[in-house]
């Protein structure tokens, strides 16, 4: 006996953990896209994928062959924020437009993380090697050429000397106590930044935009896909949980709560979760409609 074919679509959630289920093959680009879904449901983003290897093709185009690095650096910066007239968002920093690539792509605006993503797309197709870093407070690229590492800042495309790259470390190594002989080196804030990481710093950028407008519904969204895409931070499942509590979904708020505190017994909020818990475990049911 047949079982039934399977005709409707995968959700937004189904689709996006097939992006991030295996750090080999992780689909960086594809999943970046695919969250703009929390705001357009009717998103295709294969057509946005298209869109970005359409503009990709147009750079590659004038390139000629033999074309050194540096030359291929100015065209890119040139077409990037020149011809196509990206830059940052100075104006609403924090619209949560400013995380969604299709939007991105409509307006020409978002902040680092996000115009730093189609810019290493569109590096390579420019035939450079380009990589994100999750560089405290601000995302960067780092590109790597025949002299060296460039690090830039996407956000307005000015290269940063080590000079100003210490300069911005400034504040933090004096907040965390980073200093003098604990001074951690500038190159290990430099790392490549790997495709998981940079989705989790997108999504928890939205998360800040989402609590910050009150708007409980895409916070879940948010939060669901932090689970999914981080499925050991049990930090991640404690936070769906209270949100759970808060929107009156007490079972499913009770099972992540449970699960974070058999994850994190010891943690330094564990008794207020314990608390959390049993009040939900306890609290009336309410009646179906």
């Amino acid at each position: 006996m047949s079982l039934p074919l399977r005709l409707e679509p995968p959700s937004p959630l189904e689709y996006f953990g097939t992006l991030v289920a295996e750090d080999e093959g992780f689909a960086l680009i594809e999943a970046a896209v695919s969250l703009g879904q929390d705001a357009d449901p009717g998103l295709d983003p294969q057509a946005v994928l298209e869109e970005i290897d359409a503009l990709g093709a147009r750079l590659a185009g004038r390139l000629p062959a033999d074309a050194g690095a540096l030359h291929r650096l100015r065209a890119l910066n040139r077409y990037f924020f020149h011809e196509l007239g990206f830059a940052g968002n100075v104006n609403d920093y924090h619209d949560a437009d400013n995380s969604y690539l299709h939007r991105v792509l409509a307006t020409r605006r978002g902040i680092p993380i996000s115009l730093a993503l189609l810019y290493i797309e569109l590096a390579g197709h420019a035939g450079l090697t380009a990589r994100g870093v999750s560089f405290p407070g601000h995302f960067l690229v780092k590109l790597r050429l025949p002299q060296g590492e460039a690090v830039m800042d996407p956000f307005n495309g000015r290269s940063l000397s080590r000079e100003e790259l210490e300069e911005r470390l400034e504040p933090l190594r004096r907040r965390q106590g980073l200093v003098g002989d604990f001074e951690m080196p500038l190159g290990l804030f430099l790392q490549a930044a790997e495709p998981r990481e940079i989705i989790a710093r997108m999504l928890r950028n939205l998360v800040v935009v989402h609590r910050q407008a009150g708007d409980a519904a895409r916070l879940l969204a948010v939060q669901e896909r932090l689970v999914c895409l981080l499925p050991d931070a049990w930090d991640e499942r404690r936070e769906r949980g209270l949100l759970l509590a808060d929107l009156g979904r007490q079972d499913a708020a009770a099972a992540d709560l449970a699960v974070y505190l058999a994850h994190c017994p010891d943690a330094p909020d564990a008794p207020a979760i314990e608390a959390r818990l049993d009040a939900l475990r306890h609290a009336p049911r309410r009646p179906l409609h």
